[in-house]
Parts: structure tokens; C-alpha cells; sequence
């Protein structure tokens, strides 16, 4: 007997892997199903590993690949994942297993036939790949531009704007780079050393601040070292947060 972990935030989508598995894989038994990053890197540090991991990417507190940061991860994974262009991209360049939702069986049975057969030095070479895959994922982003889809290293943004539900990061260049992801997703994936979310519309990097004005009511007004769309206010209540935030990094220097 098999047994299999899912990573899904989504229940109607978890219910679903577990009936599917039921169907096409009756020996595969699903153990413990999880909602979170959080969750899951408490399960795995705390119980028997798994023989499988189902794993969705975007989960309620963030990207799932911040699980592999947290804690070691040394069985083999089937991504899932609704239709992303960036992340299947990753995963057709690194030979990484992915389902597309919404699941079927045939793709399901598919992915677990492959993994039957993997044999123990292809398992770990496979593991590899994925833990390089994740922790190039957390300071690379792939982006389209035009008709190219390019990798965009974290240090290279100098701040990230969302307008109309759209997130666009910005380099030092002053080059614009869609993003596929929220300010709250990137929040995760940006270390917080290096990075503050300033408000609702803006995370900034800490070396492209250039001034800080004090602005009405206590508030701070934020001058980045190239133009921004909008003026960046830091409202009073969180101008604490962003100098004690500004005080590590310097004492981190």
C-alpha cells in the first residue's frame, strides 16, 4: 500500500484527487490531506513521510515551493496546478511532473505509473531537481515579455505596483515586468530583509529607497531611486514597522 499526501487548499479539489485515486489507484491510500504551507511543513517535520506528495502551488498562505525551504522534502511530488503558463514552463525545462487541473484519471494514473517505475537513483536525481527547481523558483521569477518568457531575479526589482487587480514589477532599469502573482503571493516569496510592502498598491526593495519625507498626519512619503506610478505613502500606524525594518537591514550591513 501506497501512501499519498495532497497539498490542496481548494476542498472540492482535494476531494476530488481522493476519488480519483480511489478509482484508478485503490492502492494508493491518502493519509493526510493539508491546506497550507504552514500545515504542511508541521506535518512533515513531525510524521512518518509519505511514499507521494500531491501538491497544488498556490496555496492560501503562499506559494507551496516555501515548503521545500522549511523542510527537507525526500519523496517523490505530482504538481497540480490550474493553467500557468510561468510554472509549467519551469516544469517542462526541469522534466518536473505536473497535473493540470482540472484532474482526470487518465493523467492521474499516468503520473503514479511513472513514479512506480522510477528506480532509486532516478528518485533521487528527480528529488534534485525539484529542490533546485524550488529554490531557484523563490529568487528567479519567469515573466513574458512580448513573446518571450524570461527569468527576472529578484534582486534586479526595485519595487512591485498593482493597479486594476494587475501586479507589474519594475527594475532598476525602469523596466516593466508583468507579474502573474498578488502583492500578498509575493509578499511570501520576497525575503523580508530586502523587501517591505509599504501598503496596499506597493513592496519595495530596501536599497531603491532614496529619501523619506515626513508626510501629513505622520505619515511617510517614500522617494525610490526611479519614478513609480503613484506617490508611496507609508500610513502612520506602520511607519514603526518600516523603521524598525530599515533599522535591521542597516544593522545586517
Amino acid at each position: 500500500m501506497l501512501r499519498a499526501v495532497i497539498i490542496e487548499d481548494e476542498t472540492a479539489a482535494a476531494v476530488n484527487l481522493q476519488a480519483i485515486l480511489r478509482e484508478v489507484a485503490p492502492d494508493v491510500e491518502t493519509v493526510a490531506t493539508l491546506e497550507s504551507v504552514a500545515e504542511s511543513v508541521e506535518y512533515l517535520r513531525s510524521r512518518p513521510r509519505p511514499d507521494l506528495l500531491f501538491m497544488d502551488i498556490h496555496l492560501a498562505d503562499g506559494d507551496s515551493f516555501r515548503i521545500f525551504g522549511a523542510v527537507e522534502v525526500d519523496v517523490p511530488v505530482i504538481f497540480t496546478t490550474a493553467y500557468d503558463r510561468y510554472a509549467l514552463e519551469a516544469f517542462k525545462v526541469n522534466s518536473i511532473d505536473y497535473l493540470l487541473k482540472p484532474l482526470n484519471g487518465a493523467d492521474v494514473s499516468r503520473a503514479i505509473d511513472k513514479f512506480r517505475r522510477l528506480t532509486g537513483s532516478e528518485r533521487r536525481d528527480y528529488g534534485t531537481r525539484v529542490k533546485a527547481m524550488a529554490a531557484g523558483r523563490e529568487e528567479t521569477f519567469l515573466v513574458q515579455v512580448r513573446d518571450k518568457i524570461i527569468p527576472l531575479h529578484r534582486d534586479k526589482i526595485a519595487f512591485c505596483h498593482t493597479f486594476n487587480e494587475k501586479v507589474t514589477a519594475y527594475g532598476y532599469d525602469g523596466e516593466a515586468y508583468p507579474l502573474d502573482r498578488t502583492l500578498e503571493t509575493l509578499q511570501t516569496l520576497l525575503p523580508e530583509s530586502d523587501f517591505f510592502r509599504a501598503n496596499r498598491q506597493f513592496i519595495v526593495a530596501r536599497r531603491a529607497v532614496k529619501e523619506i519625507v515626513v508626510w501629513f498626519g505622520s505619515r511617510l512619503s517614500l522617494s525610490l531611486l526611479l519614478p513609480t506610478p503613484e506617490r508611496i505613502v507609508i500610513s502612520k500606524a506602520r511607519v514603526p514597522e518600516f523603521k524598525a525594518w530599515l533599522r535591521s537591514a542597516q544593522g545586517a550591513e
